[in-house]
């Protein structure tokens, strides 16, 4: 443990050991140095509308211990043997702590160029560090402190290339898992998706619990994972990415998520943020080219004093492009949830069309909700609405189910199913079933996570069969 670095205390000194450690490029050494100065004297928040809600501050910097590069353990944790062994056949990358410990892209894949590695790899790869490079720079660390944390002190991190013309049926899965001894990950992602090109590709977050195996005290530790995500959609392609946040309540998750789009990109972009004490995301979509659109659909289930922190913005920038954002929060206990949207439509952004709306349901007195949902629009002839809502669960309602012989916590999860209802019609039967499974371990207290078992293939079979009339009789009778 010696070698780890406290966050509060990290210097150029330890930004220069993970340059030293992965062959940093000169460019890249003084990117990390620019971007590590402008850490230093960013606030928290620069917007000051948004700094007296957000709970950023509960992120200890004297709690947040960081690897100088590579973590001195590469194991594959055993609460993850099942799912890991899962992935096995299908094309995937696992990384564990800073490490990646699996790569597999079946032939076929590879014969049309995709490629799957860490950033490192593609960093020393002469097809792909052109890629990385324009992904690396095209953040603006002056914008966002976390941002400019993650630029400069990146130990890991994930490259996928689905290269023009190839389209991918298989989803293509990454997998990370904090170390077990207690340390933090920063990592950089990059994905690029090139022209006439389609990809799916399902993220999972994990960590582990307190104490399983580590050397730490778990009360000493804040073991976070800070991500820097960057996608590029190329014109006419289509990428559809899932993400399943899981992690311990123990854990922090910081992310932020830049998405630039070409004309006639399309993008479906599902979050499920169910685990860690604190998430604070920033997601940013790019709509350059005419004709592209996005469909960003966020669910958000809180207990105990969890915290979520989100700010979805979608930027217009040429005509004829669609946005679609929907948050929906259910929140238990004392957690809490923070939901700030921008439409913002730009001067040439004629006949655009985009839709935001941030909404949550309290089941409890003690959670809380906020959502400031914005427009800016610079151009006329477009078409641009937000709404917000945030209230506690209805009694009348709870009233007539319990009428209707079902308990109150029956009742109250009839609600939730109806509440987010809405939004699951835009998910594929998979996604679907996934964040149902996850409601559901969440609320009997389960471990989080997803398995292809017999339970899950139930709840598959279930969402398959949710609009089929025809199947309802059948289904009532096999799961009642």
């Amino acid at each position: 443990m010696s070698t780890l670095q406290k966050l509060s205390e990290l210097d150029e000194s330890h930004i220069d050991a993970i340059s030293a450690q992965g062959r940093d490029p000169q460019w890249l050494q003084e990117y990390r140095r620019s971007s590590f100065e402008a850490y230093g004297r960013l606030p928290l928040e620069t917007s000051p509308l948004y700094n007296k809600y957000t709970d950023a501050r509960r992120l200890d910097p004297a709690q947040v211990l960081l690897p100088p590069g590579l973590s001195a353990s590469d194991a594959e944790p055993e609460f993850l043997g099942r799912r890991i062994a899962e992935l096995k056949d299908e094309m995937s990358i696992i990384q564990v702590g800073t490490r990646i410990v699996r790569v597999n892209i079946p032939d076929d894949a590879a014969a049309k160029g995709v490629v799957i590695s860490s950033i490192y790899d593609a960093l020393n790869d002469g097809r792909s560090e052109s890629a990385v490079r324009t992904a690396l720079e095209s953040s603006d660390s002056e914008g966002d402190k976390f941002t400019a944390l993650n630029n400069a002190a990146f130990n890991s991190g994930v490259f996928v290339h689905v290269p023009n013309g190839v389209q991918i049926d298989r989803p293509i899965y990454a997998l990370v898992c904090l170390p077990q001894d207690g340390s933090s990950v920063i990592s950089r992602n990059v994905i690029a998706v090139g022209d006439s090109a389609r990809a799916t590709i399902v993220q999972e977050m994990y960590s582990p619990r307190p104490g399983d195996g580590g050397s730490v005290s778990p009360a000493a530790l804040q073991p976070s994972y800070m991500e820097m995500l960057n996608t590029t959609v190329g014109a006419n392609s289509r990428l559809d990415v899932t993400t399943l946040q899981m992690l311990d309540q123990s854990a922090v998750n910081f992310s932020t998520r830049l998405t630039d789009m070409s004309q006639d990109a399309l993008v479906n972009w599902y979050s499920g943020l169910f685990g860690a004490q604190l998430s604070r995301y920033r997601i940013d979509y790019f709509l350059r080219g005419s004709g592209a659109s996005v469909n960003d659909s966020e669910v958000v289930f809180g207990n105990a004093d969890q915290s979520f922190d989100i700010q979805t913005e979608v930027n217009h920038e040429s005509p004829a492009t669609e946005g679609r954002v929907v948050e929906k929060s259910i929140l238990r206990d004392k957690s809490k949830s923070l939901f700030k949207g921008m439409i913002r439509i730009k001067e040439n952004a004629t006949k655009s069309n985009s839709f935001l709306s941030g909404r949550s349901i309290l089941l409890d007195p003690d959670a809380k909700s906020d959502a400031i949902p914005g427009l800016e629009i610079l151009t006329n002839d477009v078409k641009a609405t937000h709404s917000a809502s945030v209230a506690q669960i209805d009694e009348e309602q709870i009233f007539y189910l319990q009428s209707r012989c079902l308990s109150k916590e029956e009742a109250e999860r009839t609600i939730v199913e109806g509440f987010l209802e809405p939004l699951s019609r835009k998910m594929s039967y998979q996604v679907r079933a996934w964040i149902a499974y996850l409601i559901e371990s969440k609320w009997e207290g389960r471990e989080l996570g997803i398995n292809t078992d017999e339970e899950l293939a139930k709840f598959v079979e279930v969402e398959e069969t949710r609009y089929n009339e025809d199947a309802e009789i059948e289904q009532h009778y096999k799961y009642r």
